[in-house]
């Protein structure tokens, strides 16, 4: 890295930046495109902006550090505030006065992120802080930062004979040592072992303050052997499964799903957001020691012990529906990319080479090379067909709508696999993928796939919990458990399921052919409903899985109904955009900066860009929102638009027709959505914003006023 990481230009010391984090990060983005760092200051305050949303990021000793990854940071950078005016990050001890904004490039490699793993690490360490606080001149912080991130990483420690593996490559380490009691064999006694993992959302900064916290904790204490495991952007090695195997109790300190966590099944476990392990440590590890003394504490669930890195499930606190919900979502957010790329690529061969190209698309890619192009003319299975288009067109239309073809092949049985997937974890994938092919061989469509995606993991689950002698156990998450689950789900599918679940899915495939006129604007408000409802939640991903799943039908209803979840989907996030230009005194300062990019959100079928207006206001924002969807569900459907792409909002016009239809339907929702939000922010209102607005207009009249006495 060629610039150090922060310089006197990006700090400012003893300063009001605002009210807001909003106000102090956009202040902050300031200085890093100020200092040529960064190209454009907007993106980086819209995107650190919506992670505060999401989770405040002030930890203790009244510190912030917003962070966020975007392509207009050239560089790794650090900006600093020391605030005259204490700001709310979600803080436990108060408000924040010292306030780091972390810019990374969107691409960067992970050497940076090492280091500003360095800088969040050491803002857990009291002295470092006071340095901050007490710093006179932007050099004298510079150089106190610049200390920490530039320090040679600490040697390892050589292992004691007499351990078993307690210090991993690449882990945070605590080590009682000396400090426990020994009998005359020199055993610890009365040691307690934990072992640990930190991980976050974006893995740059609370994974490893968590880490440190949870090490600093443990290092107070002589009856503790800690060992902590972050799982950050940066790296590092796992925890030796020696340790883990003598660990009295496990802490998950996360936000995201831990790796391998079957290394843990069987161990006391204490569960918590990242958050906590940054704030109380002191409490998690009072709750480990507690869970390892007692024979009722949860447990990491032994069905983890195959899951993955990517497994959804495992946690002993889990219940059975909740773990059925997150393998469904598992399995849809696997499926999407099938049906992205299957979907797009049709629309783009229907684009190119003329919808008739769907009657002989066979014919065209495999008689037919890019040195024997075909004409207006084509046999086609004995029978010569006439297209509108010839030549180049017409053969990449085809190449590119048979490669579309063979990707929706395996939307239903990637559905099935991965929900396999999300229920056992490695053992569930391959009878999940035969089951879901086996749907699609007798006629069950996705309705199928669901069944048995869910089969093959319930079954996989069980088989999972046989106690097998130690010889056969190598084999049963590759071979034993594989072949029993899919002759089970094979039987089951061939012998009982079958043919009823064919029965349902061509009941609602007529049913849904034969919706016109109200009965399809009603399945069109529905559907807009569930898009609005929950803005990427639970509901809003049954709608959408029910709309791209039947995109494998091929049937103009099919086609119809993604329109419908796509248009609606689109709806909240501009029409609350909108609505901050329009009436912006309706919204606080963060909701005005997320409404700046909002409508580009919305414009992606991006409807998690709603999310913060209604996390900050769901009684006002939600109904106004689903009132919208439920106009553009309505004047979609009744206007008969199709779509032919999953994904890609108004970006994929291509792929609508009528595209007008799609035009007027988005209008007509967001026009609804945005007068409606308005008028119930309007007519009940938000006492929050409205003091906000209050206090604002008085610090305005008392500036105003000093103003005029210096001008007297």
């Amino acid at each position: 890295m060629n610039s150090p990481l922060i310089t006197p230009d990006l700090v400012r010391l003893d300063v009001d930046f605002g009210s807001s984090p909003a106000d102090v990060i956009q202040h902050l983005a300031g200085l890093i495109e100020a200092t040529g760092r960064a190209t454009d200051a907007g993106p980086i305050a819209e995107a650190a902006t919506a992670r505060e949303a999401k989770a405040g990021t002030g930890v203790n000793g009244r510190v912030a550090i917003p962070h966020c990854r975007v392509a207009t940071v050239n560089e790794p950078t650090l900006a600093f505030a020391r605030l005259s005016n204490p700001v709310d990050f979600s803080g436990p001890d108060g408000d924040a006065e010292l306030v780091f904004l972390i810019g990374a490039p969107e691409g960067g490699g992970k050497e940076h992120l090492k280091i500003l793993s360095k800088l969040a690490r050491a803002l857990v360490r009291g002295d470092f802080v006071e340095k901050l606080r007490n710093a006179s001149t932007g050099q004298e912080l510079v150089d106190a930062v610049l200390e920490v991130v530039n320090a040679e990483p600490k040697k390892k420690k050589p292992k004691p004979a007499t351990t078993d593996g307690a210090a991993a490559a690449g882990s945070t380490a605590v080590t009682a040592g000396a400090a426990g009691t020994s009998d005359d064999s020199g055993a610890k006694q009365d040691v307690i072992r934990i072992a640990a993992v930190t991980s976050c959302a974006t893995g740059i900064a609370h994974t490893y303050m968590a880490a440190d916290a949870l090490t600093q904790a443990a290092e107070k204490r002589d009856n503790v052997e800690l060992i902590v495991e972050p799982q950050g952007s940066s790296g590092g090695d796992p925890l030796e499964q020696s340790f883990i195997d003598s660990a009295d109790a496990v802490i998950f300190a996360h936000d995201v799903a831990v790796r391998n966590k079957g290394r843990f099944a069987g161990k006391p476990v204490v569960d918590s957001p990242v958050k906590r392990g940054v704030n109380e440590p002191d409490a998690m590890i009072d709750e480990a020691i507690a869970a390892a003394k007692d024979p009722k504490a949860p447990r990491v669930a032994a069905a983890s012990e195959s899951a993955g890195e990517d497994s959804a499930t495992g946690s002993s606190g889990e219940s059975w529906p909740k773990r059925l919900q997150q393998a469904i979502m598992t399995g849809v957010s696997y499926m999407v990319p099938f049906v992205a790329a299957g979907g797009l690529l049709l629309a783009l061969g229907f684009l190119l080479g003329g919808y008739d190209m769907a009657n002989g698309w066979q014919a065209l890619v495999t008689q037919f090379t890019p040195w024997d192009l075909p004409g207006h003319e084509v046999t086609v299975d004995g029978v010569t067909a006439t297209f509108e288009r010839s030549g180049w067109a017409l053969y990449l239309g085809a190449v590119l709508y048979a490669t579309g073809q063979m990707g929706m092949q395996f939307v239903v049985p990637a559905l099935s696999g991965y929900i396999g997937y999300g229920l056992a974890g490695r053992p569930g994938i391959a009878p999940g993928f035969i089951g879901g092919a086996i749907s699609v061989m007798v006629g069950a469509g996705f309705i199928g796939g669901l069944v048995t995606g869910l089969l093959a993991g319930v079954i996989a689950y069980w088989i999972q919990t046989w106690k097998v002698p130690r010889w056969l156990g190598s084999l049963m998450p590759v071979v034993i458990i594989p072949l029993l689950t899919s002759l089970i789900v094979g039987l089951l599918m061939f012998l009982l399921l079958g043919r009823p679940l064919e029965a349902l899915m061509l009941g609602l495939t007529d049913w849904l052919s034969s919706m016109t006129g109200s009965s399809a604007v009603l399945l069109g408000i529905i559907i807009g409903l569930m898009m609005c409802f929950d803005l990427g939640g639970p509901v809003n991903k049954a709608a959408y899985l029910f709309g791209t799943a039947g995109l494998s039908a091929g049937t103009d209803a099919s086609f119809e109904i993604m329109a419908t979840v796509m248009i609606a989907g689109m709806v909240p996030p501009i029409a609350l955009s909108i609505a901050t230009f329009l009436r912006k005194e309706l919204f606080t300062p963060a909701e005005q900066e997320n409404g700046k990019s909002a409508w580009l959100l919305g414009l992606s079928f991006v409807s998690e860009g709603a999310i913060p207006f209604a996390a900050a206001d769901p009684f006002r924002v939600i109904p106004a929102m689903m009132l919208g969807g439920a106009t553009a569900g309505a004047v979609s459907m009744g206007l008969g638009v199709g779509c032919q792409a999953p994904h890609g909002g108004v970006f994929v016009i291509f792929a609508y027709d009528p595209w007008w239809g799609m035009v007027i339907a988005l209008a007509a929702g967001v026009l609804v959505a945005t007068l409606a939000v308005i008028a119930i922010k309007r007519f009940w209102p938000n006492k929050e914003i409205q003091k906000a607005a209050v206090d604002k207009a008085a610090q305005e009249n008392t500036a105003s006023a000093g103003a005029q006495q210096v001008a007297a």
